[in-house]
């Protein structure tokens, strides 16, 4: 056990006290804990996402709109008892495809980019109206905008934008090093 520093001085580690007390704060997170079988199975976090969601519905317009209600529960909230920031981010990517897939079809589609502002909490045991529709959809790319609403009040919570590229299904090339860094080129992202 280490002795506590002198007030007023920093305390400095050796090595493999940084090592020791890194793996303690690890395991007491349960980082070394045995997940359960259902984590292993392949659709499991999309099954982990939909537990998270009710109610959803697809309009038939043109532009499509991907409605649905989260619930949060205990297990998406965070040290706050608000809705988790990775829990919102997992729900925006999975209703955001949904309706790229409703507007696009069965094509095979990649995420390019998914942002979120944040701008309040949902509380333990609230409701939250969750919708998404298209901005924009091209031959290559479709854009989605993701809205987090309370159900009562209707106060926007979060809002995603996600963009969806066309997988063209054309190989990457060999990938290119560059110091530490792999890059991957794809000449032909775009579909023509």
């Amino acid at each position: 056990m280490m002795q506590p520093p002198p007030d007023g001085e920093p305390q400095r580690l050796s090595p493999a006290e940084s090592r020791a007390r890194t793996l303690a704060f690890f395991r007491a997170l349960g980082a070394d804990a045995r997940l359960p079988a259902s984590a292993e199975r392949p659709d499991a976090y999309s099954a982990l996402v939909r537990a998270l969601l009710s109610s959803a519905a697809v309009s038939a317009s043109p532009s499509p709109r991907v409605s649905c209600i989260l619930t949060v529960s205990p297990a998406a909230t965070n040290g706050y008892n608000t809705l988790h920031g990775g829990a919102v981010a997992a729900v925006a990517e999975a209703v955001g495809m949904a309706c790229a897939r409703a507007a696009a079809g069965d094509k095979e589609m990649f995420l390019g980019e998914l942002s979120t502002a944040y701008l309040a909490a949902a509380r333990l045991d609230s409701e939250v109206d969750v919708e998404a529709q298209i901005l924009r959809k091209g031959r290559s790319v479709v854009v989605t905008t993701i809205e987090f609403r309370l159900k009562d009040t209707e106060a926007l919570l979060h809002i995603s934008s996600h963009l969806l590229h066309h997988a063209c299904g054309k190989p990457m090339n060999d990938p290119v090093v560059y110091g530490h860094c792999v890059l991957f080129t794809v000449p032909e992202l775009y579909c023509v």
